[in-house]
């Protein structure tokens, strides 16, 4: 997660010229990030270099990246008659044009070498983000919705979903290999929330676009789901019609396979502050990370996104010792 990222000086060489945003909408530039950190480190995927608010942007709002600050919306939703002006969802696709140019554009360089991921934010957290107008350590005013305006915040995740699956379905179309959803706030709603006003629309999300692309005659690709801080849902997350469920490292894999069962793959969860370790250090908490989760069904990431105060150096020795363990576990 943010494997093309700040950590990476090529990655702030790129970036220097143009605002955030700027960079998202050039096909050219997003490929150019998404292929850096294979340049530098055998990944075994490339994951194409986006952000999950040009969904918002799509259905009219704006949104602008303040640097040292994150994302902000000068004109957040405030009342329930907010929502007429957001753009009508079907819209998405069309403005979301440069996104599928820049996965076309990724998986003719890649050419085959290793698959393209493809990724959105999930109705939930791009909910938290246009009534927030930004990041926040509480999600207060958007919990506030959905106890006192409960009808208006179904509404919006509605229309959220409606944006999402045909946008998502698009990615596949332009070359997207597999599909990660990202319900990053998913930590700040206990079960009960989460289950009211979550997982409905992320089972919604999967089911829809599989059954999308089965209508177009396109195969399916995996599909992962990755609700930082979910650990409470986890059995829920695992039968929500997704390939994969992403951890992050506040949860031990063992137990977390008991939850899940087998037939779902687990992907993560080394804490991203590992990487602060000397690389030894890295390279024994990789290998007892491998051991926990065991050589099947299973894909090798971290918990959370990378830090842009981090050594590549320490990003390279997890990589390897990724590699390295998981040779000598399938040997055995």
């Amino acid at each position: 997660m943010r494997q093309a990222g700040r950590y990476l000086p090529e990655f702030r060489e790129t970036r220097a010229a143009q605002d955030f945003f700027s960079t998202c909408r050039s096909p050219e530039a997003c490929c150019e990030l998404t292929l850096q950190p294979l340049r530098r480190f055998p990944l075994d995927a490339a994951i194409i270099f986006s952000d999950i608010l040009v969904v918002p942007q799509a259905l009219g709002m704006e949104v602008t990246m303040v640097p040292g600050k994150g994302p902000c919306f000068p004109e957040p939703l405030r009342e329930e008659r907010d929502l007429e002006r957001l753009r009508d969802p079907a819209a998405v696709v069309s403005e979301l044009a440069y996104v599928f140019q820049a996965i076309t554009l990724t998986r003719q360089r890649l050419a085959g070498r290793v698959p393209l991921i493809g990724f959105a934010g999930a109705p939930w957290t791009l909910m938290t983000y246009m009534i927030e107008g930004g990041s926040s350590s509480t999600m207060a005013q958007a919990k506030r919705w959905l106890y006192q305006r409960p009808k208006a915040s179904h509404q919006l995740l509605r229309i959220l979903t409606d944006a999402l699956v045909p946008y998502l379905v698009g990615q596949v179309v332009a070359g997207a290999q597999a599909l990660q959803l990202f319900e990053s706030h998913a930590g700040h709603l206990g079960p009960q929330l989460f289950n009211k006003f979550a997982l409905p629309y992320i089972r919604d999300v999967a089911k829809r676009v599989k059954a999308m692309l089965q209508e177009a005659g396109l195969a399916p690709v995996p599909m992962i789901v990755f609700a930082k801080d979910g650990h409470f849902a986890l059995e829920e997350l695992a039968q929500a019609g997704y390939e994969v469920v992403g951890l992050d490292w506040t949860v031990a894999p063992q137990k977390a396979r008991e939850r899940v069962g087998k037939n779902v793959t687990l992907q993560g969860n080394l804490d991203p502050c590992a990487l602060y370790a000397p690389e030894e250090e890295i390279g024994r908490l990789v290998q007892q990370m491998l051991d926990d989760f065991g050589p099947q069904r299973y894909i090798a990431n971290l918990g959370h996104g990378l830090y842009p105060d981090m050594d590549p150096e320490h990003v390279g020795a997890f990589v390897d010792a990724v590699h390295k363990y998981s040779r000598a576990l399938r040997q055995n």
